[in-house]
Order: structure tokens, then C-alpha cells, then sequence
């Protein structure tokens, strides 16, 4: 989840465009945020309880899906063996602005982009039932998800357990986005691959 930067590299891009990106997207919500404080649309006091809310979520969700995975399932969550390669050969700081990064660029691609989108095609175009609409959306989403972490060559190898895992993060991710919001669903998402990234 922490490797938007294999897109990059895939597409011929070096680890420079992939941190230019996260910092025009950085330099675009400082903006945003100016915005809408100017508009008095932003409140600075919801700052604290927003990553209080998503340390919570990033603390629990892995435990809870290998949770589900092991004794719902009966799968091995097979986590070993995920970020090596392109990933170690990296600076701390390079790391950690990797991991961070990518809650925002993944969030932005999969939940606000692709989960949003598919709602949209099932609900108005397809016109399924709303909760259809949604549940499809959300499984699909979580899908591609999961896969884009495993494209050759920076991808990780392809193993059921981390597949799986990684479908049940883009579930949860997902939930988390429709049901409170694109901020929580992005700082639960970097406070994720940052805790991984610090205990790994």
C-alpha cells in the first residue's frame, strides 16, 4: 500500500518525479486548505480530532484484517517479503516521504478516482440500486488495488495471502472514504504505511 512509486518506475519516471509529485500535491492542499479557512470552510480545530480518528483506524486495521483472514478465512496473511528491492535501496527520509506520499496519491487514484468513478457508472448509467452500486464499486476498487502493488518489475510477488490482504485494506480504505471522508481515508492511509514502514 505504501508503493504508488512502482507506478513511476513502470512508466520509465525516477524517484525525483515521484517526489516532485508529492510535493505539488503537498503545495496543493496547503492551498486548498488557505482557501477554504479564507472562505471559512476549514476549521484548524478539527486538525487533532481527524488524526486522532485515523491513528486509530491505522493502529487497528491491520490487526483486524488478519484477524478476519485467519480465523473467518483460514488464510496466512503471508506479509514477509514485501518492500525490499527498489524499496531498501532508498534513504530513511526518501522512505518516509514514500510512505506518507502515498496515502494521498493512492487514496486520490483508487478511492476518490476509481471507487467514486465505478459508483457513479453502476448507480446513474447502469442504474443499479445504490447499495449494489456501492458494494460493487468497492469490491472492484479493491481489486485493482491490490493488484497494481504486484506489476513487475518493482511489484511485490504475487502471493494469495498478501493479494487478499491487501483487497480486505482497499475494502477498508474504501469504507472509510465513503463513510467519513477523503481526509480521514488519506491520514489513515499514510499513518498506516508509516507505522509499517517504522516497525518493519
Amino acid at each position: 500500500m505504501e508503493r504508488p512509486r512502482f507506478l513511476f518506475r513502470n512508466l520509465g519516471l525516477s524517484t525525483g518525479s515521484y517526489l516532485a509529485y508529492t510535493f505539488a500535491v503537498t503545495v496543493g492542499f496547503a492551498v486548498a486548505v488557505a482557501v477554504l479557512r479564507h472562505k471559512q470552510r476549514f476549521d484548524p480545530q478539527l486538525i487533532v480530532p481527524v488524526l486522532v480518528e485515523s491513528a486509530i483506524y491505522a493502529l487497528t486495521m491491520g490487526s483486524l484484517i488478519v484477524f478476519v483472514m485467519t480465523r473467518a478465512l483460514g488464510i496466512s496473511p503471508q506479509l514477509a517479503g514485501g518492500g525490499g528491492g527498489f524499496v531498501a535501496q532508498q534513504g530513511f527520509g526518501t522512505r518516509v516521504v514514500m510512505s506518507l506520499g502515498a496515502g494521498v496519491y493512492e487514496e486520490t487514484v483508487f478511492r476518490l478516482g476509481i471507487l467514486s468513478g465505478l459508483v457513479v457508472l453502476f448507480d446513474r448509467v447502469l442504474r443499479l440500486r445504490r447499495w449494489v452500486a456501492f458494494a460493487l464499486a468497492l469490491g472492484l476498487s479493491a481489486v485493482v488495488f491490490s493488484a497494481m502493488h504486484h506489476i513487475p518489475p518493482y511489484g511485490d510477488p504475487l502471493h494469495a495471502g498478501i493479494f487478499i490482504f491487501r483487497v480486505l485494506a482497499g475494502i477498508c480504505f474504501g469504507l472509510l472514504f465513503w463513510y467519513r471522508g477523503f481526509a480521514i481515508a488519506v491520514y489513515t492511509h499514510a499513518l498506516y504505511d508509516l507505522y509499517v514502514f517504522l516497525v518493519r
